[in-house]
């Protein structure tokens, strides 16, 4: 088990961001259900020229793309995107699952192929894998000071006593935790732990962030969230921390 503990020196950890290619409005909304309960952030494109326009536009982690698609079809979205430098992994997800599919959507650039029908669960270890090889590197547990998070089971604990969070207040501690120390503004909170569809103007991460000091700091003698007026937000213990933040 690899405990991911405070420590001052390591890398920058965002959270995961999925671009989901499909037409079929029935496949599309059951795949992106299903990834955003991992807390996965997800946006939808129904045709391949739309899938192109917002990979220029946005920072994926990963692209699960099918082939059979309007405009431009999935093979020549693929040859498009590693054409134009794109190196992120991308999974091709089709009903089109001969062999001479899956070796032209491999020669397009496609880093894995799954045919449907397919089970949820093998979809899911698929993107882990490609995402370890892109290495992204979510460590199982995560303890800062008294508090842990498992990112496999979704686990969270404050000072031993179990604290229980719905998907999104988990998506944004788990995200908090791994910037841990680091200031995050909410466009970078928008764009890792919601999706396209999350409207800027609205109060919604100052609700959640009010919802998770109420589970994660009440009744502790020390506070972790903190808010840096004008700036974002941290997760942080320490001293240090806390004579820098400006908390409501």
């Amino acid at each position: 088990m690899t405990v991911w503990q405070s420590s001052g020196k390591r890398r920058k950890i965002d959270r995961v961001r999925i671009l989901l290619v499909e037409d079929d409005p029935r496949v599309a909304g059951f795949v992106a259900k299903g990834l955003r309960e991992q807390t996965y952030a997800v946006d939808l494109a129904g045709d391949g020229e739309y899938a192109l326009y917002l990979a220029s536009v946005n920072e994926y982690d990963l692209i699960v793309l099918d082939v059979m698609l309007p405009v431009k079809d999935g093979y020549t979205v693929c040859r498009d995107l590693r054409s134009g430098g794109v190196r992120i992994p991308i999974l091709m997800l089709t009903a089109r699952g001969s062999i001479d599919d899956r070796v032209t959507g491999l020669d397009s650039g496609a880093d894995d192929y799954l045919s449907k029908p397919f089970d949820f669960k093998e979809l899911l270890a698929r993107l882990r894998a490609l995402l370890r090889r892109a290495a992204i590197f979510r460590p199982q547990v995560v303890e800062i000071a008294d508090l842990s998070l498992n990112t496999g089971s979704h686990a969270v604990a404050r000072a031993g006593r179990a604290v229980s969070l719905t998907a999104k207040e988990y998506a944004l501690l788990e995200f908090l935790m791994l910037n841990e120390g680091r200031v995050v503004g909410r466009e970078q909170i928008a764009q890792h732990v919601w999706d396209e569809n999350f409207d800027p103007f609205s109060n919604v991460i100052d609700v959640y962030i009010k919802r998770l000091r109420a589970k994660i700091d009440a009744g502790s003698p020390r506070r972790l969230i903190h808010t840096r007026r004008g700036e974002g937000y941290l997760l942080a213990a320490g001293e240090i921390a806390i004579e820098k933040s400006c908390d409501d």
